[in-house]
């Protein structure tokens, strides 16, 4: 879960309080203050395997930010010292606060009970793109709402890759925060909200534990309720057609690429296994080596969830194949075969093809494109399915280099399309439609 900077914070269980130890998280009260006074605790948003995040107001600003506490031992510690470098970085080539990424306000360390806690100060976001497609009861966003995003998160790309070398390794919904809160309630400036300045009287010391047992309680009744209505909304198989969405309007889209914890710079890759399940590209799963377009794969699987309000890809290990095959039977079912070259080129290939670039155990593929399945599942128009297949199956590419960058991206017609007159439109489509029946012939329809 991302916590850098979100005021939604998680809606699952909560961080533990065991975890409240030496070299563990800090226990923060409402009115603790930090750096000498400087940042006042006002409450919790949110909290992440490696930290807590907490609203702060900034008293030489009288602005509102977010405080991100890291637990306090050595490892983590090495974590927070390269993530405070990347976003250095990233805040100094941005000085004018264009490109769509957090930036950082402040870092220093803070000494508690549980040792030394190293700290960072972002700018204060809104609620994360997993909190809008819930508050859209997962249902796809307009496309035209989808563009607007979309290209904030591209103009974010397109710094990290192309200015700053840095890849960020794990985008997903959770890592794009909104500008501002959907519920203006929830954002303390424009709720007017008054900065609390000193700990409230009678707060007790064990602040962390207070009143945890009537919390989570509420959380689980939460949860309940939530499960029931998402069974109720499946039930109907299919989705319904996307339609413009009274509930999104008046909501600020404009969006930023958050948490980079795990973000590398692309001449000195930290792991082999980057990225969340759903959002890996086939390069990391193949260990073939990965670069930008390992984030550009993910933002594809991004678009696809705005416009459908489902995963493109959620692979399950089944009888005799692991979660890592489903998952490559998944994309060539989707996306065509994989060329064999592609296939038995990475370290692990051997582990799931076989030397003629064939999955050893998942052996009949019912192929479906991608602007067929947007069609029949998600009932899109055919010129909505094929223009939106167009623009995302090039970032598709099972080879990596074939991928367009985050900037040829946002030049792309489909992102750009009120430029569009309606017969340049019309004639795009029919030319894609030509395109895509030569592409079906070439798929054979076998059955999974």
């Amino acid at each position: 879960m991302s916590c850098s900077s979100s005021s939604s914070g998680s809606e699952d269980e909560d961080e533990g309080f065991d975890s409240y130890r030496k070299g563990g998280y800090h226990a923060v009260r409402v009115g603790d203050s930090f750096a000498g006074g400087l940042y006042i605790a006002q409450r919790k948003l949110g909290w992440g395997q490696f930290s807590t995040v907490w609203l702060a107001y900034d008293t030489r600003s009288s602005k509102y930010v977010a405080l991100k506490i890291q637990k306090s031992a050595p490892q983590f510690s090495q974590a927070a010292a390269h993530e405070i470098e990347v976003l250095s970085a990233i805040t100094e080539g941005d000085p004018a606060n264009v490109k769509c990424v957090v930036r950082l306000v402040d870092h220093f360390k803070h000494a508690g009970p549980n040792g030394q806690h190293p700290c960072m100060v972002l700018e204060f976001l809104g609620d994360s793109l997993l909190q809008l497609i819930k508050y859209n009861r997962y249902k796809g966003l307009e496309l035209n709402r989808v563009r607007e995003i979309c290209k904030c998160i591209l103009t974010g790309l397109d710094y990290l890759h192309r200015e700053l070398g840095l890849i960020h390794t794990d985008l997903k919904l959770e890592n794009i925060l909104l500008y501002s809160t959907i519920n203006p309630t929830k954002d303390p400036t424009r709720s007017g909200m008054t900065p609390i300045l000193a700990r409230p009287e009678g707060n007790p010391n064990g602040g962390a534990t207070i009143n945890i047992i009537e919390k989570k309680l509420k959380q689980r009744a939460r949860r309940a309720v939530a499960r029931i209505s998402e069974r109720r909304a499946s039930m109907g198989g299919f989705a319904a057609p996307p339609k413009p969405s009274r509930r999104l309007d008046g909501i600020d889209l404009r969006c930023k690429v958050v948490d980079f914890g795990s973000a590398c710079w692309a001449d000195k890759l930290l792991a082999e296994e980057i990225q969340t399940r759903q959002y890996r590209a086939p390069e990391v799963i193949l260990q073939s080596g990965y670069s930008f377009p390992a984030d550009i794969w993910s933002f594809a699987c991004i678009a696809f969830e705005l416009a459908t309000g489902e995963m493109m890809f959620t692979p399950k290990s089944g009888q005799g194949f692991s979660e890592d095959e489903d998952h490559l039977a998944l994309m060539m079912e989707l996306l065509g075969k994989m060329p064999r070259k592609i296939a038995t080129s990475g370290a692990r290939s051997k582990d799931y093809f076989d030397r003629y670039g064939d999955l050893k155990r998942i052996r009949r593929l019912k192929y479906r494109p991608l602007d067929r399945f947007l069609v029949d599942k998600f009932n899109f128009s055919d010129t909505d399915a094929l223009e939106f297949a167009k623009f995302l199956c090039p970032l598709l590419d099972f080879e990596p280099d074939r991928r367009p960058t985050a900037q040829q991206c946002l030049q792309h017609p489909w992102l750009n399309v009120e430029n569009l007159t309606q017969d340049e439109v019309k004639s795009a489509s029919s030319v894609e439609k030509m395109s895509v029946g030569m592409t079906n012939l070439q798929i054979k329809v076998g059955k999974r």
